[in-house]
């Protein structure tokens, strides 16, 4: 039945535009859908957990870091499902699990099982569930590939401007579990449908090429989807440079994340109000991830990798100085821009550096390294703030290390893909 559906989906759409831009929307909405497994949402449940089940900061973060790192250990094999099934064939299983597990997140009880709802959470939509849009997508998209995963990972800021005031407002109305079981509910009924029933995984299987091309038209098409294989890309500068670079950006992003409301509210914000500069956050990637992704197309790409490690850096240091709403406001804006070059340059550097055809396998390690940061990164500040009653001074030393990387950035070299098809 879905099969028909989406065959009609094609010859009705692809008579007026290229099917690429359907795919796009359903990643996009795929990317929003994530929501209940990005540390910007689940931060905002820290306070009320702490209370009802008698926890520090420090334990939930603990909690939260240990199944973050242990949910990315899974994801290489992800990587080789893609590879294997495709994406589209994926996506929907995948939003059915984390709805699921997004309602039995509300059964929480103790210590264990907060970290295994933690895990759950994060491997199936910050780590599966991302990884699978970003690959599709890729596969899609070439010449444009930077402006098209730039309007792809809209899906996040707008999850960052509605899923934390959402939160905040449920937990106000129905409580802390309760608010988990309508998150489900509206993850089922945002994805699941559209993934079921639009999705493609390669232009290949409805005859046509990346950008549209049909492949009888297209003098690429003999040479079939060219790249490196995993073993390949282990063997490249390349490979190391971009991991190193996306680990620091994903755990120093979601440390920032997990800690915006304890940190802006430290720094004299009321909590509502420090809730709201993820809006404000969220619109400023919101505006600035097409224009980072179509840069990324026309710019060097290891000069655009650097800085935007520097604004990271920028970041860290930037939230320290906050001391009434307008430095607030002016620090939300550059964590918003922050967030618009982390979200793009995890979906852009993979297919860009080592090609299409086992780019499922690579992007699944780079995925692992980078929620693997992401599972370390919120731990400093929480170590910070119970130890030295302050998130500054962790938050000040982590603005070297994404610096360091941006020298580094500064060397990366594409290896060659033509002997590798």
């Amino acid at each position: 039945m879905f099969e028909s559906i989406r065959s009609a989906a094609v010859q009705r759409l692809g008579r007026k535009f290229f099917y690429g831009w359907v795919i796009l929307c359903v990643a996009m909405l795929g990317m929003f859908g994530t929501g209940p497994a990005q540390s910007h949402l689940i931060g905002i449940f820290f306070d009320p957990i702490s209370l009802e089940l008698g926890l520090p900061r420090t334990s939930i973060a603990l909690a939260y870091g240990s199944a973050t790192l242990m949910a990315a250990l899974l994801l290489p094999q992800v990587g080789k499902l893609i590879d294997h099934w495709g994406p589209a064939s994926l996506l929907w299983m995948l939003a059915t699990g984390l709805g699921l597990m997004a309602m039995a997140f509300s059964l929480v009880s103790n210590w264990v099982l907060l970290a295994v709802a933690f895990g759950c959470l994060r491997f199936l939509g910050q780590g599966a569930m991302m990884l699978t849009c970003v690959n599709m997508v890729s596969q899609w998209f070439d010449r444009k590939r930077g402006f098209a995963l730039g309007l792809m990972s809209l899906g996040f800021p707008i999850s960052m401007a509605v899923h934390p005031p959402l939160a905040q407002w449920l937990i106000g109305q129905v409580g802390w579990r309760q608010a988990w079981i309508w998150f489900g509910l509206i993850t089922w009924v945002l994805i699941v449908p559209p993934a079921l029933m639009l999705l493609y995984s390669k232009p290949e299987e409805i005859n046509l090429r990346p950008d549209g091309l049909l492949l009888e038209d297209d003098p690429s098409a003999s040479a079939g989807i060219t790249g490196l294989t995993l073993s390949q890309a282990l063997r490249t500068p390349a490979f190391y440079i971009i991991c190193t670079g996306l680990f620091f950006l994903a755990g120093l992003v979601t440390s920032l994340h997990v800690e915006n409301k304890g940190i802006l509210s430290q720094h004299g914000l009321e909590p509502q109000t420090a809730t709201l500069m993820f809006t404000v956050s969220g619109i400023m990637a919101a505006l600035t991830m097409p224009i980072i992704g179509r840069m990324l197309d026309r710019f060097p790409t290891h000069l655009m990798f650097s800085g935007g490690l520097l604004v990271m850096s920028m970041s860290l240091l930037s939230v320290t100085f906050v001391s009434d709403l307008a430095g607030a406001i002016v620090y939300a804006l550059i964590f918003g821009l922050n967030n618009g070059v982390t979200m793009t340059y995890f979906a852009f550097f993979w297919p860009r550096y080592f090609g299409r055809k086992h780019l499922g396998s690579i992007q699944g390690i780079g995925q692992m390294i980078g929620v693997v940061g992401a599972s370390l990164g919120p731990l400093p500040l929480a170590m910070s703030l119970d130890y030295l009653g302050n998130y500054d001074p962790a938050l000040r030393v982590l603005a070297v290390f994404p610096a360091i990387c941006a020298i580094a950035a500064l060397f990366l070299k594409p290896p060659a893909l033509e002997d590798t098809a």
